[in-house]
C-alpha cells in the first residue's frame, strides 16, 4: 500500500453560532485506505464532510487534498480535483435513468463522447447494465445508492467519501453494497465513511476514527476501537464490547 497522505484534516474548527459542531479536529487518510468515522448522532461526522467537501468553510484549520490547500474551495472545485462524496439521503436525478444519471458525473472532465464511453465502463464495472434504462426513481433504495456511487466514481475521483451508505439496508442489500465498494477500492480509489452500521464499517475499514461532541476522542484499527473504554462509553455500549 501506498504511503502518501492524500487527505489532511489539521486543527478544523466548525462553529454554528454558540453550537461547537468540530472542535480542533486533526487526522490523516493516505492512499488506497478505508477509513472509517463514527460516533453517536450529534457527534459532527457529517459536518465534518461538508467542511472536507467545501459545502461549509471552517472557522480555524487546513484541509489539503493531494497537496493542495482547499480549505477555501468551492464544491466543484474540490470534486474537479478527484474528491467527491455520496449523501446521507440519496440525491439522484430521479427522473432521469440509471445511465444517464452516471454520465452526469462522467461530464465532469469529458467531452460527451468521452464522457459516455466512461459511463458505459461504470455501468459495466458496477454490474448496473441491467438497470441501464430503468429511471432511478422506479429502482429500490440500495440500488439507488450504488447508482450515487457510480456516478461519483464517473468522475474519477482519488477519494470517494461516502455518508451512511449501509443506512437502511437489509442483510442482503448490505452485501451488495460492500461488494460494490470492494470493486470502487480495487480501482485505486481511495474510501472515507460515515457510518452507524457497526458490523458493516468495522469489517470494511482498515482505520476508524471516533468522534463526540465535536472532538476526536479516539484512532485506530477496528480490533483496538471495539475495546476503548472511551469510544465504549460514548458510542458503542457494554453490550458490543
Amino acid at each position: 500500500m501506498s504511503t502518501q497522505t492524500l487527505l489532511t484534516v489539521k486543527n478544523v474548527t466548525k462553529r454554528f453560532g454558540g453550537l461547537v459542531a468540530l472542535n480542533d479536529v486533526s487526522f490523516e487518510i493516505k492512499e488506497k485506505e478505508i477509513v472509517g468515522i463514527i460516533g453517536p448522532n450529534g457527534a459532527g461526522k457529517t459536518t465534518l464532510f461538508n467542511v472536507i467537501t467545501g459545502f461549509y468553510h471552517p472557522d480555524a484549520g487546513r484541509i489539503i487534498f493531494n497537496g493542495v490547500d482547499i480549505t477555501k474551495f468551492r464544491p466543484d472545485q474540490i470534486c474537479s480535483l478527484g474528491l467527491t462524496r455520496t449523501f446521507q439521503l440519496v440525491k439522484p436525478f430521479k427522473d432521469l435513468t440509471v445511465f444517464e444519471n452516471i454520465l452526469i458525473g462522467a461530464l465532469l472532465k469529458r467531452s460527451k463522447a468521452a464522457a459516455v464511453e466512461k459511463a458505459e465502463k461504470v455501468l459495466k464495472d458496477l454490474d448496473l447494465e441491467k438497470m441501464r434504462n430503468i429511471p432511478v426513481k422506479n429502482i429500490p433504495i440500495a440500488e439507488r445508492k450504488i447508482v450515487e456511487a457510480a456516478r461519483a466514481l464517473a468522475t474519477e475521483p482519488k477519494m470517494l467519501l461516502l455518508d451512511e451508505v449501509a443506512a437502511g439496508l437489509n442483510p442482503t442489500e448490505t452485501v451488495k453494497i460492500l461488494e460494490t465498494l470492494k470493486k470502487v477500492r480495487e480501482q485505486g480509489v481511495t474510501l472515507c465513511l460515515v457510518e452507524h452500521v457497526m458490523r458493516f464499517i468495522m469489517g470494511i475499514s482498515e482505520r476508524i476514527l471516533v468522534l463526540d461532541r465535536g472532538v476526536k476522542i479516539a484512532e485506530g484499527p477496528p480490533s483496538e476501537i471495539a475495546a476503548n473504554e472511551s469510544v465504549i462509553q460514548a458510542y458503542l455500549g457494554v453490550k458490543y464490547a
